[in-house]
Order: C-alpha cells, then structure tokens, then sequence
C-alpha cells in the first residue's frame, strides 16, 4: 500500500519560487527512480524532472536552469524547488516513483512511469 502525496501547491505570482514536497508511505526502495510531472488541462501529462540513485538528475527543457529535484532517503521525500515561477508552469504537479532506478535519457519519458506509484497531484497556479 505504496502512498504518495504532494503538497506546497497553490496560487502564487509569477516571478515566485515555492517549493513542492511528496512524501511517499510503505515505499523503502532507495533506488527507485523518483519523478516530477505535470498536465494542465487539455494537455498530456509532461515529465518535467527525475532523480536516480546515485544522484543523477534529468529535467525537462522547459524547466532547466529553474526547478531543481532532490530527495531525502532517510525521510522518504522528494523536492522540487521551482525558481521564478511563468504562467506557462500552471499545471497539475504529480510526483511518482518506481521500483527500479531510472533509465538513460533517451527512455525517460511519462509513459515510461505508466507502472510506477503515482500521487494524486498538487495545483500550481501561476498568475
């Protein structure tokens, strides 16, 4: 009974840089591949940013050089720290993670996380 559940959403201002958490419940993999995605209505489902292991991180085009993902394994949590939030960024925030440690960057997709746990999303509204 693997939960995970984000929080740190809400409506801010653009310019603004929260922070999302997920704490994740009965899941003691501590090299599973962890990740950030997001779906704004209409839209599919984006992979914005991962964390293996060891450390290695991906991000998304759209983010880098503003988001940065990490994780506390002793506190079975994962971050993302959203620098100078844009309108553009408004979206459903989900964090899921899975059983094995990420793929390389060619295969890091949403749907290569189709299987993994899921939460139920946090909202950020950027206005």
């Amino acid at each position: 009974d693997v939960q995970l559940v984000e929080s740190g959403g809400g409506s801010v201002q653009a310019g603004e840089s929260p922070t999302l958490s997920c704490a994740l419940s009965g899941y003691d993999d501590k090299s599973g591949c962890l990740g950030w995605f997001r779906q704004a209505p209409g839209n599919e489902c984006e992979l914005v940013s991962t964390i293996s292991s060891d450390g290695s991180t991906y991000y998304a085009d759209s983010v880098k050089g503003r988001f940065t993902i990490s994780r506390d394994n002793s506190k079975n949590t994962l971050f993302l720290q959203m620098n100078v939030l844009r309108p553009e960024d408004t979206a459903m925030y989900y964090c899921a993670a899975d059983w094995t440690d990420c793929p390389g960057r060619s295969t890091l997709t949403a749907d290569w996380f189709r299987s993994a746990y899921w939460g139920q999303g946090t909202q950020v509204t950027v206005s």
